[in-house]
């Protein structure tokens, strides 16, 4: 997408705090002091500790209770999912419906204004999907335009970083009926999605058994791709990795890299209902590892889960280890956005759930879509690990000569 032109936009207003005017420029995020990739997350273990302090005070030490507000919400039934996942669900006062609801901002991490904007969407909506929620019912954007920003680079870059994010917001059937605009040193993108639903229309994230299969629904490498791109123009960085890759497929995993984060996980979490998916998160900013093993401490079973195979963006995993293991790709801690949804499935349902992933009436994926078998769920101690050595699979990059080709073997033996 990046250098095309979009059709004219209309003069449109994000609340009542800018206005911004149509137009069309590049703009490069390191402009902006930031690399690509960089999302500025608080550490997984920092971030839980903070946040502890939001869970409703169950009692103080001396028998009492929370204030009356706390202990009426608490009192609600139904199905209750607080801080630490990717999403909250609150128990509703009628009809026994739940508010589930979430939130994210971050950076600019690609050259395009518009895909930036439907990556951002994309990656609010994540939240949702990972509870295999289909439908949203409203979204709020949250935008910050740069103090460094020309007023010409303003108007032309933003209005299609906003379309960007409408168009994904319309692609899962919600839209953006409002949010916050500020100045900032830097762009910031993000927003609020909110559904009000039944009990029967999300999967609580905490019924992983032993005997389960871990699937992942969208290959790793995103931050190693943006930031290799990034690279071609340094070329002290660029000599690091040309041995191990060309520049043209650098090109090639960063515009596979932009379109897969792009990509709603819309299908998955349709089809983690008729596959009877027990638990799934989404794979962001704390990598692979991070967010398997948050979503192995939510378990109600004592599990474990241990990941096997890694399916990566070509030449990504080769480019991770040729800088020094920068990125921590394969050992999973290589922060990812918008990435797949990692499910925990019957043994039996696993290969049915991929396979339906892979055709070509699955969301429209292309080549490059599709799911992976990466694990097994077995008993132990809530956490997650990835064995020694773990089965590297090359995922071509959709429009590459090997894109057509099969790029999900089969399952290796230990997960038969």
């Amino acid at each position: 997408m990046s250098g095309t032109t979009s059709p004219p936009l209309p003069a449109e207003a994000v609340g009542s705090d800018a206005c911004f005017l149509p137009g069309y420029t590049q703009f490069k995020p390191e402009d902006h002091g930031l690399e690509r990739g960089f999302r500025c997350k608080v550490p997984q273990e920092v971030l839980l500790k903070l946040l502890s302090g939001l869970e409703a005070d169950q009692a103080d030490g001396t028998g009492k209770a929370g204030d009356e507000a706390s202990d009426f919400v608490q009192q609600l039934p139904g199905p209750r999912l607080g801080v630490g996942m990717d999403s909250c669900v609150i128990p509703l006062r009628h009809g026994g419906l739940s508010l589930v609801q979430t939130t994210d901002f971050f950076y600019p991490l690609v050259e395009d204004p518009y895909m930036m904007g439907r990556i951002a969407c994309a990656n609010v909506l994540s939240d949702l999907y990972a509870m295999g929620i289909t439908e949203c019912d409203n979204m709020l954007m949250l935008l910050s335009l740069s103090q460094k920003m020309n007023e010409k680079d303003r108007e032309r870059v933003m209005p299609l970083m906003i379309r960007g994010f409408r168009d994904a917001a319309e692609e899962g059937g919600t839209s953006v009926t409002g949010g916050q605009t500020v100045i900032n040193p830097w762009i910031i993108i993000g927003g609020v999605a909110s559904v009000v639903c039944q009990p029967n229309e999300f999967i609580m994230p905490d019924g992983a058994v032993p005997g389960d299969v871990l699937v992942l629904t969208k290959p790793l490498g995103t931050q190693v791709a943006v930031n290799a791109h990034q690279w071609l123009d340094q070329p002290e960085r660029w000599n690091k990795i040309k041995l191990v890759i060309t520049k043209e497929e650098v090109k090639e995993a960063y515009q596979e890299a932009m379109f897969s984060m792009a990509t709603l996980n819309r299908t998955a979490a349709a089809l983690m209902h008729k596959y009877q998916a027990h638990a799934a998160t989404d794979v962001t900013g704390f990598g692979l590892l991070g967010h398997a093993n948050n979503l192995a401490k939510q378990q109600c079973s004592e599990v474990a889960f241990v990941i096997h195979n890694l399916p990566i963006i070509a030449k990504m995993a080769a480019v991770s280890k040729a800088c020094g293991n920068l990125f921590n790709l394969v050992q999973g801690t290589s922060s990812e956005t918008s990435g797949g949804l990692l499910v925990s499935l019957p043994r039996e349902q696993a290969a049915k759930f991929c396979a339906e992933m892979k055709s070509p009436n699955a969301g429209g994926q292309g080549p490059a879509g599709g799911a992976w078998i990466i694990g097994i769920v077995e008993k132990g101690d809530r956490r997650a690990r990835i064995i020694d050595k773990p089965r590297i699979i090359e995922v071509p990059p959709r429009g590459s000569q090997v894109a057509n080709q099969e790029n999900s073997p089969a399952p290796s033996p230990n997960l038969s």
